[in-house]
C-alpha cells in the first residue's frame, strides 16, 4: 500500500527537519488514519511539490510529527488533458470530478450547456463549484496524486469555443462523429481539450460553434454513457494512448 497523502500550505520544517502536520489534516492523520511512529506519509501542496516523510510521533488528537528532509517538484505531465464537463443533475457532478481526478485529468471546466437541466446561479452556483473543488482535492489525495486537477469557474459556450480554438487537439463526444476517439491522432505534447455534453446531448448550434473552433465530433463506443461517466471513460482512452499510463 502506498503512503497516504496529506495537503499542506508550506514545507517549512524546524530544526532537524521536524515538521508538524496539524489542523484538519493532522486530525485526519492522527484520529482517523491512526498513524504511528515509523509509518510513511507524503505531504504535498497539490500543485506538484511533495515530500516523503516518516512519522516520528503524535501529540493529542490533531498533531502529527514527521521527519521532512527534502521537497521534490513533479513537473506537469504532457500532453495536458482538459475535460469540459456539462453540468449533470444532482451529485453526479461530484462523481464525474472524482473519477476524472482518479484517472489523471489535469483541468476540469464546468460548462452550462443549453440542454443542462442544472444551472449554476448565485450562491447555489458558488456552493456547487466549491463541492467540485473539494471533491477534486479529496480524490487527488485518495489517488495519491501530488498535482491535483484545477476546477475552473463555470464556462459559457463561447468560452468553451475559445478554449477549443487554442487546443492542440480538440474533440467533442458526439454520436455524429465518423471516427472513434480510440483511433484519433493525438499530439505528444501541448493541450488536449475534450467536451462532454449533457444528458440531452450537445445542441446543434453548440456543435456547429465548436466545429468552427476546430473541434471534431468523435464517437466513444457503441454504448451510450451518462454524462457523469463519459468524461472519465474518454480521458482513460486518451491517457492510455498518449503514453501517460505507460
Amino acid at each position: 500500500m502506498t503512503a497516504p497523502v496529506f495537503v499542506v500550505e508550506h514545507f517549512d520544517a524546524g530544526g532537524g527537519g521536524r515538521y508538524v502536520l496539524e489542523g484538519p489534516e493532522g486530525r485526519h492523520a492522527v484520529s482517523v488514519k491512526r498513524l504511528r511512529p515509523g509509518e510513511d506519509v507524503v505531504l504535498t501542496d497539490g500543485a506538484g511539490r511533495w515530500a516523503d516523510c516518516v512519522v516520528l510521533d503524535t501529540e493529542g488528537k490533531d498533531r502529527l510529527i514527521v521527519q521532512l528532509d527534502s521537497v521534490t517538484e513533479e513537473p506537469p505531465e504532457e500532453p495536458r488533458v482538459t475535460v469540459v464537463q456539462a453540468l449533470p443533475k444532482g451529485d453526479r457532478g461530484e462523481l464525474a470530478v472524482e473519477t476524472m481526478t482518479e484517472v489523471g485529468v489535469d483541468t476540469i471546466v464546468p460548462w452550462a450547456a443549453a440542454r443542462c437541466i442544472t444551472q449554476w446561479k448565485g450562491d447555489r452556483g458558488l456552493k456547487a463549484l466549491g463541492k467540485w473543488r473539494a471533491t477534486a482535492r479529496e480524490a487527488g489525495k485518495q489517488s495519491r496524486r501530488v498535482r491535483f486537477p484545477e476546477v475552473t469557474e463555470a464556462a459559457t459556450t463561447k468560452q468553451v469555443a475559445a478554449l477549443l480554438a487554442g487546443a492542440d487537439f480538440a474533440a467533442v463526444l458526439h454520436e455524429s462523429g465518423d471516427e472513434p476517439l480510440a483511433t484519433a491522432e493525438l499530439p505528444s505534447s501541448g493541450e488536449i481539450v475534450l467536451v462532454v455534453g449533457p444528458e440531452g446531448g450537445v445542441a446543434p448550434e453548440e456543435l456547429a460553434l465548436f466545429e468552427g473552433a476546430g473541434a471534431k465530433p468523435y464517437r466513444l463506443g457503441r454504448s451510450v454513457l451518462r454524462t457523469s461517466t463519459a468524461g472519465t471513460a474518454a480521458a482513460a482512452v486518451l491517457l492510455a494512448r498518449t503514453g501517460r499510463w505507460s
